[in-house]
Order: structure tokens, then sequence, then C-alpha cells
């Protein structure tokens, strides 16, 4: 079970884990064994809240396919447990950063000492610059 909140959570059946070899650079062991995980996770079908696979399906994020599968790659450990470990960690960041609600902005004016601060830093400035031109007879 991978815990999202004290309410939600994903089975484990659900999340579909597959070893695969590492790319790069590693020596003769790379090419020999299976350390990286290929993490994929079908928002659609899962059994998340509906509110939470709105909000990922939503995301602008290239680990979601078109298909809403989520696809991750974890290969920066040497063993395939934290590889594993890092994968399921970085799903669980993902579906738990939809769950936050952005505060709606709301629109101000500036204030009126504000408005006529400006004004008197730009008629400032205006008067430094002026008196810097060349003068003509």
């Amino acid at each position: 079970m991978l815990e999202i909140s004290p309410t939600v959570s994903i089975p484990e059946s659900e999340i579909e884990l597959s070893a695969i070899r590492s790319q790069g650079a590693g020596g003769q062991n790379v090419n020999k064994v299976s350390t990286a995980i290929h993490l994929r996770f079908d928002i659609q079908v899962s059994s998340l809240p509906d509110f939470y696979k709105e909000q990922l399906l939503m995301l602008n994020d290239r680990r979601i396919n078109k298909e809403g599968v989520v696809v991750i790659k974890s290969q920066e450990h040497r063993t395939q447990e934290q590889n594993r470990e890092e994968a399921l960690q970085r799903l669980q960041e993902l579906i738990k950063s939809v769950a936050v609600l952005k505060k709606k902005r709301k629109p101000t004016k500036p204030t009126r000492s504000s408005q006529r601060k400006r004004l008197d830093s730009k008629i400032k400035r205006s008067r430094i610059k002026s008196s810097r031109k060349q003068v003509t007879d």
C-alpha cells in the first residue's frame, strides 16, 4: 500500500513495477544486472478519488502521457530495491502535489500614497536626467 494521505492510499496491485537495465557508464555490471525500475501507474483505472484523478490529468507533466499513465524511471541507485523505493516516493510526491489547493489571487489596487510615491520618484528621476543634457546657447 502506497499511502498518500490518512484517507487515501493506492494498493500495490495498481502500480506496475518492472526491472530494466540502467543506462550510461557503469562497467561490466551495468550490462548484466537489471537495477533500474520502470514504474507505470494508470490514473483512470486506479482507485484514487475523482478529485485526484482530475487534477493529475489536468497537470502538464512530462511523466504523464496522453493515455493518462504515469511513467517514472528510477536508475540513480546501485540496487534494485533502492530504485524501487525512489520510484514509489516520486509517485507519492506527484500525487500529493495535486492535493494542495492553490489560493486564488485577490486583485488589489495600489494605495494613493504608493501611487504618489511612484510618480514623485519618476519626476525626481526625470529632473536628474534633464539636468545632464548639454546646455545650448
